[in-house]
Formats: structure tokens, C-alpha cells, sequence
């Protein structure tokens, strides 16, 4: 609300909320001026970390991060760029929970609707590989208003976390009042929804303009 950026807040509001495995997008990473926020955010949560750099911001990385108190013993990205619009990619970490393996995508997804259809397609690819074994978590900003083509396409793919199902307010966007559902949690295998949560305290409304989203599964 303060329109600044202060990763200190950030890592209060998601100690709060005692995720185990926290996805996070526009995070600034490593650069000339100094070792960034993810891992500013992850030392401070004393969690392990990965980052997926899309593109650079005054020669910092630029991109996602996935945090995890598990282990990660894996890490991959794929490219999501559609024609001339901004880059992005989505990040994949694999973790080690109690020797079984979760994958965990982390997307960000454009702005533009024809841009998001072509996102939706390639990115259901990447998830259904079939080399690519076990339960599969798909979360993140998909940056669709409504009720579009990526969310009819992910949708009729992937089981989804319907928010509405456990939550009154199911709009994640912006924090302070919230108009629209940008961030979706979709999943595959042997994945179960225990139940489903969404922090909105001031210390979250000053952190971050989204809503933090937060979902318990039961995993295998």
C-alpha cells in the first residue's frame, strides 16, 4: 500500500503462515549490487531455495523462487515466451518428502488473452511429460481476470483447488480489496486438499499487492 518494496515484510507475513513449500513470482535476485531478495527471503525463513531467472531488472535476475523446508533435489525451467511479449517461464522444483517425490510448478503467466492460451497449451505439456513421474503441484499467477481460455484449459487437464469450496472470498487481487482471482492451485496424482487458506491481515496487505494463497495437501 506504501509502494515500497521491503523484503523484511515479506518474510514476516510468510513466517506466519508456516508454509512448507512457498512459491513466489518478481522476485529480484543476485546482481552487481548485491545477493538479492531470494536470498534475503530464504535465509531469513531458513529455508532452502531456487530461482528461475526469466529476465533481468537493473542487471539484477529477475523471476521466480521456489522455497522449501524439504529438500530439492531437482530444478528445471521452461520457456513460456509467446512472440514479442515480456518473457516468462515456468520453474520446476523437485522435493524430496519422506522419499517421495513432489513436483512443483511455479508459474507466471502473461498479460495478453491470446498470449495465456498459448501459455496454458505449452505448459500442459511440460507438466504431463510422461517422464516426469508422481504427484504434481501447479500454482502461481496466472493473471487471468475471469473465467478465460487458460483457466478452461488447465481446468478440463488438471484437478483445481476451488477456493469458493472452502473460502468466502475466493479474489486474490488487489490485496487491499480484491476484485478478481489471479492466483490458481491446480494438481495431479495422488494429491489430496486438506483445506484451504487466505492470510488477510494488514501485515499481508503491506507486503504484497496479491493475497497471499495458501492451500494444505495431503501428499501419496
Amino acid at each position: 500500500m506504501d509502494r515500497r518494496v521491503v523484503p523484511a515484510r515479506i518474510i514476516e507475513v510468510l513466517r506466519d503462515i508456516g508454509a512448507d513449500v512457498i512459491a513466489l513470482q518478481e522476485v529480484i535476485g543476485a546482481g552487481p549490487a548485491g545477493a538479492g531478495q531470494a536470498e534475503e527471503i530464504g535465509a531469513g525463513l531458513g529455508m532452502g531455495w531456487v530461482m528461475n531467472c526469466v529476465r533481468t531488472l537493473r542487471q539484477h535476475q529477475f523471476g521466480n523462487v521456489v522455497l522449501s523446508r524439504y529438500p530439492i533435489v531437482h530444478h528445471s525451467q521452461y520457456d513460456l515466451s509467446w512472440r514479442t511479449c515480456e518473457s516468462r517461464n515456468c520453474q520446476r522444483a523437485d522435493l524430496d518428502i519422506g522419499g517421495q517425490t513432489l513436483h512443483v510448478y511455479n508459474v507466471h503467466l502473461g498479460t495478453a488473452v491470446l498470449e495465456r492460451r498459448y501459455q496454458a497449451g505449452r505448459l500442459a505439456s511440460f507438466v504431463h511429460d510422461r517422464r516426469v513421474t508422481g504427484p504434481k503441484v501447479i500454482l502461481g499467477d496466472f493473471n487471468e481476470w475471469m473465467r478465460g481460455l487458460a483457466t478452461k484449459t488447465l481446468s478440463s487437464l488438471f484437478e483445481s483447488v476451488d477456493i469458493a469450496a472452502h473460502l468466502k472470498r475466493r479474489r486474490t487481487y488487489p490485496g487491499l480489496f480484491p476484485v478478481v482471482h489471479l492466483d490458481h492451485i491446480y494438481y495431479e496424482g495422488r494429491v489430496d486438499v486438506a483445506s484451504v487458506e487466505m492470510p488477510r491481515t494488514r501485515k499481508a496487505l503491506m507486503a504484497s499487492d496479491h493475497l497471499p494463497l495458501v492451500a494444505n495437501f495431503k501428499i501419496g
